[in-house]
């Protein structure tokens, strides 16, 4: 008669002759991928379940995770910082906003140029950062200079046009291809839900693929990795690419989700900073910090806008002013890097594994 043991880590099927088959453990990626599915099918009921007004707030925080995870690529796993994501992010928005303005395309088509556009954007910075090995602060200040100096030309540009940007055109009733909905409509978080998931989807495959081994190994060591013949530059510039790719996913959503775009909006430093922060927050380097960060910081922007419109009494001098939120991110900021400097998540892990 055969019998079945199981252990924590794998299940043993031992048969009548003695022979016994040992079924392997997930491997982390497949792990990570069925716990992605896991919260992408706990999340799809929660339009229906949040307030319409919640419901913006979880389509926001969306946003927030799709450009945290394009940031998290280059900077966590590749260790390359940024502080000019508002550039790939604002092109992303800008491009789709053109094509859909100016020749009726489609956002979805608009939404796959502006990721090329974007990519062939940060391939060009990136190939000249690396040629004259910028590393460290100064790579970060010059893809900060690069996204100011991408928003004064779309500010002063006609074919942009200038500081007044883009609306995007209402149409009657529903459209997937035109990817427009009634504003009380579902249909936004679940686009966004889906967007979001692809990408984390993507960050999975690409962490645990053999160019993401090379990726991080190349952030660990980059000149014992050249010296066992890492084609560094290849695999920084893929990964420069790919998180440009996904931060223009943002903006062209978020240009469609709001229906309008200025050269602030798109390619403001306060983009890279939400960009930045929620990474920082939830852990740099990891799969689900990101995630972790995006919901907090989605959150936190919330209560901070629920605060400066309707204060109670004892913060009434509150009302009406701005940068709250900014404030926020700052002390939460500082109290992470303080007493979790990994990061929630990266943190939680350390601890795990000791």
């Amino acid at each position: 008669m055969s019998t079945a043991t199981t252990t924590p880590s794998a299940i043993t099927i031992a048969g009548p002759a003695h022979a016994s088959v040992k079924a392997p453990p997930l491997r982390p990626a497949n792990r990570q991928f069925a716990i992605l599915a896991v919260l992408v099918l706990l999340a799809i009921p929660l339009p229906a379940i949040l307030p319409s007004a919640q419901g913006a707030v979880a389509v926001r925080i969306l946003i927030f995770a799709l450009m945290a995870v394009g940031w998290n690529i280059m900077s966590g796993f590749g260790g390359m910082f940024s502080f000019g994501h508002a550039a790939y992010f604002g092109v992303g928005a800008y491009t789709s906003a053109y094509l859909l303005v100016k020749h009726n395309v489609s956002p979805w088509i608009g939404m796959l140029a502006g990721m090329a556009v974007a990519a062939a954007v940060a391939v060009i910075i990136g190939y000249f950062s690396f040629r004259y090995k910028l590393q460290g602060a100064y790579f970060a200040l010059a893809t900060f200079a690069f996204a100011e100096m991408l928003r004064l030309i779309v500010t002063s540009s006609k074919f942009a046009n200038k500081s007044v940007g883009f609306s995007v055109p209402l149409i009657q009733g529903s459209s997937l291809w035109k990817l427009q909905f009634p504003a009380d409509s579902h249909a936004y978080f679940w686009v966004a839900l889906a967007l979001a998931g692809a990408a984390v989807a993507v960050s999975i495959a690409f962490l645990h693929s053999r160019a993401g081994r090379y990726v991080t190994a190349i952030r660990d060591d980059e000149l014992a990795a050249a010296a066992l013949g890492t084609p560094v530059l290849r695999y920084k510039l893929m990964t420069v690419g790919l998180s440009a790719a996904i931060t223009a996913v943002a903006g062209a959503f978020y240009t469609q989700y709001y229906l309008f775009v200025n050269p602030d909006l798109g390619f403001g430093s306060a983009v890279s900073i939400q960009a930045i922060v929620p990474v920082v927050i939830g852990g740099i380097g990891t799969i689900w910090g990101p995630i972790l960060g995006a919901i907090i910081i989605g959150s936190l922007t919330d209560v901070t806008a629920t605060l400066l419109r309707t204060p109670p009494d004892f913060l009434d001098f509150l009302k009406g002013r701005s940068g709250l939120d900014v404030a926020l991110y700052a002390v939460l900021l500082i109290l992470i890097v303080r007493l979790l400097p990994k990061g929630i998540v990266g943190t939680i892990a350390a601890r795990w594994r000791r």
